[in-house]
């Protein structure tokens, strides 16, 4: 949950104290009933226009809706946002299927939802909108749905520029490497030039780096779009069990050079919501990464397990192994322990990064542990 969502129902909370607290202080001020029930029910109206004002004062948009779904409240960014008018309908100024329905959901019970909208009028507009369910009849004198709107379009746009930049370069790129990886082709079956000593010292590593090189473009571009796509939540089944024999089977001949032993633990019947290619493109990651960084004659385990509600992937292996403090960083983009260990294997320093924009779009976490010397992630 996010941070302005905690603010957001903290605020909901002091504000629902106080106003329970001023409704029992009220009930104690006469000893005729009737005039003290007309006192609370005045007094709670003229604290909510202090809420009310409260509100305006907040950047983010808010709306206040009953169960009909027709405005019962807009602070001052809201009506200007979407020039909005009281008792008027949400679905004629926010035309997006997935949050009425949430906002019906929230109504019958869901109390609070998160969730990410693109609105197309003239210009297109990124929305996060946090529904909140109000039980305590806080802000009017029956339940009511609290919508906290916050526009995330300008964030969008400059994503979607840093991914234009990086498509734009990467692609520049791609044709002066083509032609240098043509030209070290060539020399490599030359038979004249392999004769000289200096020659044939140089083309392995020319033809190692522009290997390299060409596996960072990759790595870019991948990384660029999955950001882009990362708020779009995967909805297929899929049956992990055939999923990682199938990314096994691409290591066979690896695994069988290094004489690396790879042991799969299999869990009947383990489905899971997500993306097909973009689970085999995090487990090719892993699973590649646990059989460069291990030495011969090593060990690499998967399991699967069930606990509660939440399916558990553990990859672990006998690797090199990574300092404790270094843990927390290597998520991040370019970041290697050991670098010359990283260009031997051919590592980008992308590959746990696009692993955690992945992991993320499947609204799972990723958890990596130091276990003595070896690895595992989960």
């Amino acid at each position: 949950m996010e941070l302005l969502t905690i603010i957001l129902l903290l605020i909901i909370g002091l504000l629902t104290f106080l106003l329970l607290k001023k409704e029992r202080v009220l009930g104690i001020s006469t000893d005729d009933n009737k005039d003290k029930n007309q006192i609370k029910i005045i007094e709670s109206k003229d604290y909510r226009k202090n809420i009310y004002e409260l509100l305006n004062y907040i950047p983010e948009g808010i709306l206040i809706l009953d169960k009909s779904k027709k405005v019962m409240f807009s602070n001052n960014s809201a009506t200007e946002w979407f020039q909005t008018k009281l008792d008027e309908n949400i679905s004629s100024f926010l035309r997006n299927p997935d949050l009425l329905i949430a906002i019906d959901k929230a109504f019958e019970g869901n109390n609070l939802t998160d969730l990410e909208i693109e609105i197309r009028n003239q210009s297109t507009f990124r929305l996060n909108i946090t529904i909140y369910l109000d039980k305590t009849n806080l802000f009017f004198d029956e339940t009511s749905c609290f919508l906290f709107i916050r526009d995330l379009t300008e964030f969008h746009k400059f994503q979607q520029l840093k991914s234009d930049f990086v498509a734009n370069v990467s692609h520049e790129l791609r044709t002066p490497l083509q032609s240098i990886k043509m030209g070290l082709e060539t020399f490599e079956n030359n038979s004249d030039l392999k004769k000289n000593s200096e020659v044939n010292n140089l083309l392995p590593i020319m033809t190692s780096q522009s290997e390299r090189m060409e596996n960072l473009i990759r790595d870019l571009l991948s990384l660029s779009k999955i950001e882009l796509q990362e708020h779009i939540r995967p909805t297929h089944e899929i049956d992990l069990n055939e999923l990682i024999e199938y990314v096994i089977k691409t290591y066979e001949k690896i695994v069988s050079k290094n004489n690396i032993k790879l042991n799969f633990n299999k869990v009947e019947n383990f489905k899971i919501v997500g993306d097909k290619d973009k689970l085999i493109e995090i487990f090719t990651n892993l699973i590649d990464n646990a059989i460069k960084y291990s030495e011969k004659n090593k060990e690499v385990t998967i399991t699967f397990k069930k606990e509660g509600n939440l399916n558990i992937v553990s990859i672990a292996d006998q690797g090199i192994g990574i300092p404790k403090e270094s843990i927390h960083r290597i998520t991040e983009r370019f970041f290697t322990v050991d670098p010359s260990k990283s260009r031997s294997v051919g590592g980008t320093g992308l590959g746990l990064a696009i692993v955690k924009h992945l992991v993320s779009q499947h609204r799972a976490e990723m958890d990596i542990k130091q276990c003595r010397k070896s690895r595992n992630y989960n």
